[in-house]
């Protein structure tokens, strides 16, 4: 689910009629003086994506500039945990003569959304609710028709709700409620919904949590990744989900679980296939005291491209002590495009620290040959094993691996080279490009690129391979990205094939 900060939230509330307070985003120190002289002494507020934001000092009240300045520079320049803080926003301090609770929230139970309220507010909503029931009204939501506030007034005033600010409230009620419907909300929370010393009904805080799928519906909300991340996107997990949102071949879902750690803590750069297996072998890594850097899961049979930029992205992390991959151990995708992907990652990369793997499943024989026999030029060690191997037996060769490393290190030797030519090259359905030096192509006796390519499409043409269809039909997607032509001929054949698969951003990251 991806969820927008309060203030975006606030924003689109306002476009209904709803009153927000007066506020102003904060990026950096610069915009103090002109947010202190637009609104006072106020609140300063962390806009990250966690509950509980005041309990970990992320809500602050201000009552000079120059407080608000030393608040800003803190909280922009230091993290919360493992939270960046980017962005403050910095609203008036409202007069609070009660704090109440609403909130619309699509109900699995019964198919349909549900607007709930309390009028003792909502910390602890589900609490309130069995401890205060005749403070809680909840009512089904037809998201077919319009709500008005006549349809809130008596489950209002049932709640304890007088009647002087029934009507206001009410109205608060079918704005929050239309505008739940019209964005596609998962759930849409203002809380505290308060009502002011002059009156007024005013959301002091929103919470607005919609679908992934129903994202692209919606420009206005400005979200670059459509993922539940709870904070702010990495540059490596914007990179991923450009890959992602771009190539519909199977699943490819990465986030980064922890970015500020140093070499030998035991943090490893995760690779799962299939969401039980991926946990299963997290718990065994766990058990020698490794912890994920990140969470990866490759799945659904994308093909080995696919493979190829999460491998390379997961290898762009600083400081991870190891690279584990490991999945259900039972997958029906074919496992040497994996391996293939993998291969191709590493040779670009050229580690320094362990890569185990474990790829079970169709063609895993196979897998570990490509995996442990095309990576010897490397100076990182790598083992490779199949579904007859448990995750448990995995990680204590992982764990074996990283302490041999941290005690004497892998002697450095020279990474495969490729200075190559181009002579003949068409596109794919992804974007990369394949490429033939024929000067080296011409000469090599086994065409391993024609024999094993998965769709079939190259032939040979005057000792060279060339497409048997039109290169338009290579772009649409004939060419399926199977890497045969870059890591079986570097291996097998002449070094005359090359695959170049772009990822935009990834040059900037440093490891």
């Amino acid at each position: 689910m991806s969820k927008l900060v309060e203030y975006k939230g606030k924003k689109l509330l306002s476009t209904y009629g709803f009153k927000v307070p007066r506020g102003v985003l904060i990026c950096s120190v610069d915009e103090v003086e002109n947010a202190y002289a637009l609104i006072g002494p106020g609140v300063l507020k962390a806009q990250v994506l966690v509950t509980g934001r005041a309990g970990k000092g992320l809500v602050r009240f201000i009552e000079s500039k120059q407080k608000l300045l030393s608040n800003v520079r803190e909280l922009l320049e230091s993290k919360a945990g493992n939270l960046l803080v980017e962005e403050l926003l910095y609203e008036e301090k409202l007069e609070i003569e009660r704090e109440l609770y609403a909130g619309v929230i699509v109900e699995r139970q019964i198919g349909a959304p549900v607007f709930l309220f309390s009028s003792r507010g909502g910390s602890g909503i589900e609490q309130i609710a069995r401890d205060y029931p005749e403070s809680v009204y909840k009512s089904v939501v037809d998201p077919d028709k319009k709500a008005e506030s006549a349809n809130f007034i008596e489950g209002l005033e049932q709640t304890g709700v007088n009647s002087g600010i029934c009507g206001a409230v009410a109205e608060a009620a079918a704005l929050l409620t239309n505008c739940a419907i019209d964005m596609e909300a998962e759930n849409l929370e203002v809380n505290p919904l308060v009502v002011t010393a002059d009156g007024d009904v005013v959301a002091a805080d929103c919470h607005l949590t919609v679908d992934d799928y129903a994202v692209f519906r919606h420009p206005e909300f400005n979200i670059k990744i459509a993922r539940e991340l709870g904070h702010p996107p990495t540059q490596l997990e914007r990179i991923a989900w450009d890959v992602e949102k771009n190539d519909y071949r199977g699943t490819f879902y990465f986030i980064q679980l922890e970015m500020n750690f140093q070499k030998g803590q035991g943090y490893v750069g995760f690779h799962g296939a299939g969401g039980g297996g991926s946990m299963m072998s997290m718990d065994a890594l766990d058990a020698y005291g490794y912890k994920p850097a990140n969470f990866c899961d490759t799945s659904g049979n994308p093909p080995a491209s696919k493979f190829y930029r999460a491998a390379r992205i997961i290898l762009s992390q600083r400081n991870i002590d190891g690279y584990f991959g490991s999945g259900s151990g039972v997958a029906s995708q074919e496992q040497y495009h994996s391996a293939r992907g993998i291969v191709k990652a590493l040779w670009e990369v050229n580690p320094d620290f362990p890569v185990v793997l474990r790829l079970g499943g169709n063609g895993e024989d196979q897998a570990i040959r490509i995996m442990e026999e095309y990576t010897k030029p490397l100076r990182c060690k790598v083992r490779c094993f199949g579904k007859d191997i448990s995750v448990s037996e995995c990680a204590q060769v992982f764990d074996q691996l990283v302490k041999n490393y941290r005690q004497g290190g892998i002697p450095v030797e020279k990474s495969m080279e490729n200075t190559h030519k181009k002579s003949y090259e068409f596109q794919t359905v992804s974007g990369g490009t394949v490429s033939f030096d024929y000067e080296r192509c011409s000469v090599c006796a086994n065409k391993v690129c024609i024999e094993g390519c998965s769709a079939g499409i190259l032939q040979e043409y005057n000792s060279c391979p060339v497409l048997s269809i039109s290169k338009d039909e290579a772009a649409s997607g004939r060419c399926v990205e199977c890497l045969v032509c870059e890591v079986e001929c570097q291996a097998m054949g002449n070094g005359g094939g090359k695959v170049t698969l772009p990822l935009s951003g990834l040059e900037g990251v440093d490891r």
